[in-house]
């Protein structure tokens, strides 16, 4: 009889896929009627950094929205995948898997009502050349302009300063487990938006977003080594508040913070702080976040300006972005009035998580009101961390990261790793119920449930069919 016990790789990848990627007792894979011929479908395969490999029966691409509707009402489980950047298994499925990518599609601005409607194939790449074109811009752009901008939002994926990239959302189009198409807007019913829009694949496979849009504008950025810990903790909020987007790297090894990414727009005027600015150096040169890697897949740096969809992600779009897929990602959101003391408290253990760790960055996310976002009614500060890919050293390392952060009440991210379980994840989403009522509402047969929402969102599995 097989052990009970769990190799440091199986307890890896339950933290990473809520079981996803581990045999269920009794499970089964559920036949899908295509709605291709079976010989077009594809293998699913993994996701992009390899260390999730995905269990959906086949892969297809619908191209109109009759087919998704109709791909839905015939599934008897279905998850869509986006740009494949989850670390976790959150889109994952032992049913059909969906790849809206013939979705690409960008409308004209609107610009009397400043907004602009997105396919859910489209990726930040594509859209920002596009809204440059037309003299308008997202508001905010994460570090990769290489993920599709639906999934980023149903991630609750951020950027620094601003709010995180879903609250760009106006309106939302989606095909509900009915099959039914559905479209909520802020003007007609904001607060089922509010919770639709971080919808962690668990209301319907988006098929359509509205953005929010802003006049162009350029930025520029600037990197500074070297910033002794104390100068950085005890002037934390002017450091953060120096551009419009600020990044601090670190290896929580030693008494500094390594390099400070400040992007600021090119129209806030000059910015000339001195030789030294809280203890850094100016970087001599365009800088990776991680030292020792070549700078250059990163965004110009060295106070050049350039649009701000080229200078706000921290990767360029024509390159493998950070450590080209060799890697694990982990993050964990803390109230910002609580920044100094995690941040403390992490270099506490920095020579414990030495082996598993190549970077962490430190951000700060505005407040909002959407109910599954990382940061739902409070201030946030993001503690990322780039991992090797060595699967035991990263498993090991988790948790001590965890537990240090533990009375800080830490929001994992909801596309990347972490051991939390469904009771501490619960405890800091206020409108969880209501979220969980909400999908079923829309989705009564569970039919985007899979094992990662039921491990960590959902509190029971008495919908009509099983998730797998």
């Amino acid at each position: 009889m097989r052990s009970a016990v769990l190799s440091r790789r199986e307890w890896l990848q339950i933290a990473a896929a809520g079981l996803g990627t581990l045999p269920i007792p009794g499970g089964r894979r559920t036949p899908v009627p295509p709605i291709v011929a079976p010989e077009a479908a594809e293998a699913v395969g993994t996701n992009w950094a390899g260390n999730v490999t995905y269990t959906g029966t086949h892969l297809y691409r619908p191209g109109t929205l009759d087919e998704v509707k109709r791909l839905v009402r015939d599934s008897d489980h279905v998850k869509a995948l986006g740009g494949r950047h989850s670390f976790s298994t959150i889109a994952n499925t032992r049913g059909a898997m969906v790849t809206l990518e013939q979705f690409d599609t960008v409308s004209d601005v609107n610009r009397a009502a400043g907004t602009v409607e997105v396919g859910a194939g489209v990726k930040y790449a594509q859209l920002c050349p596009q809204l440059q074109h037309q003299g308008f811009a997202v508001a905010n752009l994460a570090s990769l302009p290489h993920i599709c901008v639906v999934g980023a939002c149903s991630t609750a994926t951020h950027g620094s300063g601003t709010g995180n990239l879903a609250t760009q959302v106006a309106a939302l189009e989606f095909v509900n487990g009915r099959g039914e198409v559905v479209t909520l807007s802020a003007d007609r019913n904001r607060d089922e938006l509010h919770g639709a829009v971080v919808g962690l694949g668990a209301i319907g496979l988006v098929t359509k977003v509205t953005l929010r849009v802003v006049p162009t504008f350029d930025v520029r950025q600037w990197v500074w080594e070297n910033m002794p810990l104390p100068q950085f903790t005890i002037n934390f909020d002017a450091i953060m508040n120096a551009g419009y987007s600020v990044s601090a790297f670190t290896t929580w090894r030693d008494n500094q913070v390594s390099e400070v990414w400040v992007k600021r727009r090119a129209d806030a005027g000059d910015w000339d702080p001195g030789r030294r600015w809280f203890g850094a150096s100016p970087a001599p040169r365009d800088r990776h976040p991680i030292i020792t890697m070549d700078p250059k897949p990163c965004t110009q740096q060295m106070g050049v300006a350039g649009p701000a969809w080229e200078r706000l992600p921290h990767f360029r779009p024509d390159h493998p972005p950070s450590s080209q897929g060799r890697e694990r990602h982990s993050e964990y959101f803390v109230r910002r009035r609580d920044a100094v003391a995690a941040i403390q408290s992490l270099y506490g253990i920095g020579g414990q998580i030495a082996r598993a760790l190549q970077i962490s960055e430190i951000r700060t996310v505005s407040e909002d009101p959407l109910w599954m976002s990382t940061a739902q009614g409070r201030d946030s500060v993001a503690l990322h961390f780039t991992w090797t890919d060595d699967d035991p050293d990263v498993a090991a390392a988790m948790p001590i990261v965890e537990s240090a952060l533990e009375r800080f009440g830490p929001r994992p991210h909801w596309g990347k790793m972490h051991t939390r379980t469904r009771q501490q994840v619960a405890a800091q989403f206020d409108r969880l119920g209501d979220f969980r009522n909400l999908c079923h509402r829309h989705d009564p047969d569970g039919k985007f449930l899979n094992e990662y929402l039921g491990r960590y969102v959902f509190e029971n599995q008495s919908r009509t069919k099983t998730p797998t």
